[in-house]
């Protein structure tokens, strides 16, 4: 990165959003994501509006820089590392929530905005915005959405696409543009805004969000459900679904993620139970404790050893308290931790947790499985430590096998951490040839010169 591209990014953001200092672009040479490849970006820029956005991206055009967007850094698939250096764009200090329309039940947000922030302005006048990943503290919008984040509410409520009503992005000559509105419907020329869920930076860099929310359920009842032995509460998720009843979630934990979050968290979970679901029905009050029966009813016809219910939003908040410490409990464990997110019909469940259980016995590995379990989205976390190259070997092997597994039973090779460095080997297994080919000229047309977080999904 030349002294001359290095001015000219002053010019547009100043000198202090212009980061060349090499201790300083270290920290953003890596996310959440363990056992890939780091690389430095070339400089970090900081811009604060869309037009900031739309001044650096022609500069990279012309000059073929490779540009990586990064949100918060939480994503778990290597999607925000930059590989072949170049500039990182860091969305952080794009964090205004621009509006919340109580009238069109909408909030219009730009894309570094984190999603707890959101939250917090919304339930105050009575309105939810569903998706719900384990980061909500830290993700932001333009990351979730470019990854398709799901989240704990998956199962009801749906993930973060069916929530893009409109989005505003950058394209790789610098173009603005804006696609969707607030009308209920609209179909006119393709749906443009749903290209870029999922997108994973690689088709336009997002810098504005039109979300659709709804109003918050009347009332809700959470639960947490303890079973002596695995399968059983897998076969309860089964039959939850169908006898047609659809919480807003229905989380699992094993023993082994049990254990670590008792240790880290000490909330009084029960360490000796083979697993727990934890699930919430919510809704309008007669139909939550209608519900709420029902399902206490099908857990206990399906073996569960003890239910315990929520009495108020303290105990609430105890329950789902230790879901969201599953993942920093287990990293605690070893030095390394692959977390995975192979994701099957939800009537695969059962079969799925057993594939998993029956891999980690195989290559003798250690494997901590929690997830969204209501709507297929499991967690294998694989316990490691990436300097033991034998023991590296055989989780390799059973990270593909994990796939397979997933894919066997009409799953997928991710439901909501998305593809990035850490999965784009696997993609054949998932995709014809004349599937992935249909995809890299989509992305070619919207990047003809490949400059948008290139290195990622395609090998």
């Amino acid at each position: 990165m030349n002294s001359e591209l290095i001015k000219l990014f002053i010019d547009i953001l100043g000198e202090e959003s212009v980061i060349t200092d090499e201790d300083d672009l270290f920290c953003y040479s890596y996310d959440a994501t363990p056992n890939v490849a780091s690389a430095l970006p070339d400089v970090v820029l900081i811009p604060r509006t869309t037009q900031d956005v739309a001044d650096i991206v022609k500069i990279a055009a012309k000059n073929k820089i490779p540009v990586y967007t990064r949100g918060a850094g939480t994503n778990l698939s290597g999607g925000s590392i930059p590989i072949n250096n170049g500039i990182l764009l860091s969305m952080l200090e794009l964090n205004r929530i621009i509006e919340i329309d109580r009238e069109n039940l909408t909030a219009t947000v730009e894309a570094g905005v984190v999603i707890q922030t959101l939250n917090d302005a919304i339930d105050p006048v009575g309105l939810l915005y569903p998706p719900d990943p384990g980061t909500v503290q830290t993700a932001t919008i333009g990351g979730s959405v470019a990854e398709c984040a799901g989240g704990l509410r998956g199962l009801k409520y749906g993930i973060t696409k069916d929530y893009v009503m409109g989005v505003k992005a950058v394209l790789a000559d610098g173009s603005i543009v804006s696609f969707g509105g607030k009308t209920v419907k609209n179909v006119s020329g393709f749906d443009m805004k749903a290209i870029f869920c999922g997108s994973e930076g690689m088709l336009g860099i997002i810098t504005e969000v039109l979300l659709k929310l709804l109003p918050k359920p009347q009332s809700r009842q959470s639960m947490m459900v303890v079973y002596s032995d695995l399968d059983s509460a897998a076969n309860t998720i089964r039959d939850i679904i169908s006898e047609k009843i659809i919480p807003a979630t229905i989380e699992i934990l094993d023993n082994t993620t049990i254990r670590a979050v008792e240790e880290y968290r000490n909330i009084g979970l029960p360490v000796e139970a083979e697993a727990i679901l934890l699930i919430e029905v919510d809704g309008a009050e007669a139909a939550v404790e209608a519900e709420a029966k029902l399902v206490k009813s099908i857990c206990t016809e399906c073996g569960a050893d003890k239910i315990i219910v929520s009495e108020n939003d303290s105990k609430r908040d105890e329950i789902w308290a230790a879901r969201r410490a599953a993942l920093p409990a287990l990293v605690r464990m070893r030095p390394t931790s692959i977390l995975e997110d192979a994701t099957v019909p939800r009537n695969k469940v059962p079969e799925m947790i057993r594939a998993v259980r029956g891999i980690a016995e195989k290559y003798d590995i250690q494997i901590g499985t929690f997830g969204h379990a209501g709507d297929g989205n499991l967690h294998p976390t694989i316990l490691t430590d990436e300097s033991d190259a034998d023991e590296m070997e055989r989780v390799n092997k059973a990270i593909k096998e994990i796939f397979e597994s997933a894919l066997s039973l009409g799953g997928t090779l991710s439901g909501e951490h998305g593809i990035g460095m850490a999965k784009a080997e696997f993609m054949p297994l998932q995709f014809s040839e004349a599937e992935l080919g249909i995809m890299k000229r989509l992305k070619d047309a919207f990047d003809p010169e490949n400059i948008l977080n290139p290195g990622k999904v395609f090998n």
